[in-house]
């Protein structure tokens, strides 16, 4: 576990001089993370990235069942929420892999907790892989890529905003951002996974 994080979007860093005196990182002060909060169950290695991939790519969708209970342990007991989220798939990509991997974690997350459940986000187009873009190109990747279906769903609500791994926010940003603009009050990220970047760094 990481010595120094953000307190907000969780971001693991080498050492403490990318935070403020309130513990949050150039993004968050900025506004440039549009959701409130991050929680994860583990980092993006060893066994939960292998069961990661053979559920998501290898297409083992009762793998879904058992990940979604462990994303509920991550799950803040302290804040309260109104409606759950799942990250947006392109009806091609939907097509192809023959699920939405997000859609069943957030299902699992939604029967264990009676939370309402809304598929409130849709790609409005599709976009290429984030796998070995920076952070900037990310962000430029998914820019105007999500749009919400209904404003009704989300409005004056706590999102819980659920997805399979979270790497450098972009994406759970760029929803964050939808949904805020649709009038949410606030936008928690939960996620199986979180990807450590510090340690590709390291490897350089």
């Amino acid at each position: 576990m990481a010595e120094y994080f953000c307190i907000d979007c969780r971001t693991p860093f080498l050492n403490s001089s990318p935070l403020d005196e309130n513990g949050r990182c150039a993004l968050c002060r900025h506004g440039l993370n549009w959701f409130d909060s991050v929680f994860s169950y583990g980092e993006y290695e060893g066994t939960l990235r292998k069961l990661i991939h053979v559920y998501k790519y290898g297409g083992v969708k009762p793998l879904g069942t058992k990940l979604g209970q462990l994303l509920s342990i991550a799950l803040p007991r302290e804040q309260q929420f109104d409606v759950i989220v799942p990250m947006p798939l392109h009806w091609r990509k939907r097509l192809e892999r023959g699920f939405n991997q997000s859609e069943l974690l957030a299902a699992v997350v939604a029967r264990r907790t009676g939370i309402r459940l809304v598929c409130g986000l849709q790609r409005r187009k599709p976009t290429d892989p984030q796998a070995g873009l920076t952070r900037a190109q990310r962000r430029t990747n998914v820019a105007g890529a999500f749009e919400v279906k209904r404003r009704e769903d989300v409005a004056g609500r706590h999102v819980l905003l659920i997805d399979d791994v979270l790497t450098t926010g972009a994406t759970a940003s760029a929803c964050s951002a939808v949904l805020k603009r649709a009038g949410a009050k606030r936008v928690t990220v939960l996620t199986l996974a979180r990807a450590d970047r510090r340690k590709s760094l390291t490897r350089v």
